[in-house]
């Protein structure tokens, strides 16, 4: 496993941790198929959350955000209907996009939670 993964394997797990401590509960993590891959498959209550998880050591070059084009932002939806669809659950349960966002340096780390941040 390369440096790149180890770091995203981290922030996963640190916002598994975290969303946990929120009263999420994990149902599925990287969850993959053909159309793409969900870092994080929790549920909220009575909600499904799709979780993104993005790592930066700083903002210099666009924080964590910015990093979610529209073409990421695509490959989520259809790989979460995906998901709904495979357990009988699409329009079933209630479901949203959220993004944990973790700025990382070798002094601190610092976590935002986006709820509902992809439409």
């Amino acid at each position: 496993m390369g440096k790149t993964q180890i770091i995203g394997q981290d922030a996963e797990d640190l916002a598994c941790r975290y969303l946990q401590e929120q009263g999420l509960s994990l149902i599925v993590r990287n969850f993959r198929c053909r159309v793409g891959e969900i870092d994080l498959i929790m549920q909220d209550k009575k909600s499904i959350v799709f979780v993104e998880v993005r790592c930066r050591k700083n903002n210099n070059y666009g924080g964590s955000l910015q990093s979610i084009t529209y073409s990421k932002q695509t490959k989520l939806v259809r790989t979460a209907n995906y998901f709904l669809q495979q357990q009988k659950l699409f329009e079933k349960v209630p479901a949203r996009f959220d993004v944990i966002a973790i700025t990382s340096s070798a002094v601190n780390s610092s976590i935002e939670w986006i709820k509902n941040a992809i439409c």
